[in-house]
């Protein structure tokens, strides 16, 4: 996938492949800048104004190449077949509009429902993701509700037309803890009633412990370490893996003592990369590593896996 700006090409995602089946949850994590969303979001052609996308190979959903599709067929794809909940709900949301109209406005486009059919389906989907006195909240605008109320709101958008796929994008970021449990906890009772499949995109692995089954850390554009969840923070296989998990917090932490991060910064992806994206940050870095950019392959053990700390338990 090539990004075209004023300012040159970029190729921010490469060479990535995953599936989700129905009913399962892929997490997919990394650093800010590793492709995580725009991986997913350009294919939707969700992209800001200003950008020309150019990808390469396909992206199916139920058997259909949404990046093949011309933009009209796409508006149709967007809501009907993926749903997605972006990462701001205040900004995703329209401030001048009450929020039960945004609602049925996807519900008449979508499910071709006359306008009072649509305000009764608006009204039986934020009873469904749990807002107490659904008709009032369906008058009130986005800035009279709270940081986890607009984003039920955003997810009885998203699954309004009930689609095969739902795309989260940090959709507990800007939530306290509280909250981010009650909407973890939704997110997992409407994909058991809907059966959707869920690609959840955040930088919390205790995100990714209690409501995923499937991981892929991406770093530099390419995913470079896929498996089950259990597995991969159990025993990662990547040194990257490795320092993602070592760098939670835990409760046995002395008060004050230092951050455990990741020395270094990601690579600039203006430019092909002719070695391991992750050598000038890694520990484990052979002269092999400089001999081009590895791919993924399947392996029985995980080499780095001592050299993490937390676990699994403690995550959940």
């Amino acid at each position: 996938m090539d990004i075209f700006t004023k300012n040159g090409a970029l190729r921010p995602v490469d060479r990535v492949s995953y599936s989700v089946r129905r009913g399962e949850t892929l997490a997919i994590v990394g650093e800010s800048g590793s492709g995580k969303t725009v991986m997913n979001f350009a294919p939707l052609d969700l992209m800001p104004v200003g950008l020309a996308v150019q990808i390469s190979g396909s992206f199916n959903i139920a058997g259909t190449n949404i990046a093949a599709l011309p933009p009209s067929s796409l508006r149709h794809v967007r809501g009907k077949s993926v749903g997605v909940i972006f990462q701001d709900p205040m900004s995703a949301l329209n401030p001048v509009r009450r929020v039960g109209r945004q609602i049925a406005e996807v519900a008449q486009k979508q499910l071709g429902l006359t306008t009072r059919q649509a305000e009764k389906r608006a009204e039986e989907l934020l009873s469904l993701v749990g807002m107490s006195d659904p008709a009032q909240r369906m008058r009130q605008y986005p800035h009279e509700l709270s940081g986890g109320l607009r984003q039920r709101v955003m997810i009885a958008i998203a699954v309004a037309s009930e689609p095969a796929l739902l795309i989260a994008d940090e959709p507990t970021t800007a939530l306290d803890v509280t909250i981010q449990a009650q909407i973890l906890k939704l997110l997992q009772s409407l994909q058991k009633k809907l059966n959707m499949g869920i690609v959840l995109i955040t930088h919390d692995m205790g995100v990714v412990a209690a409501i995923a089954q499937k991981v892929a850390v991406m770093y530099a554009g390419r995913i470079v370490e896929y498996g089950p969840v259990a597995d991969v923070l159990v025993s990662p296989s990547h040194p990257y893996t490795c320092g993602l998990v070592d760098a939670i917090p835990r409760e046995e932490d002395p008060s004050g003592s230092p951050f455990r991060g990741i020395a270094g910064l990601p690579p600039i992806m203006g430019a092909p990369l002719e070695a391991c994206a992750f050598a000038e940050r890694c520990a484990f870095t052979q002269p092999v590593c400089r001999n081009g950019r590895p791919q993924l392959h399947s392996i029985p053990q995980s080499p780095v896996s001592m050299a993490c700390t937390v676990k699994y338990e403690q995550l959940r």
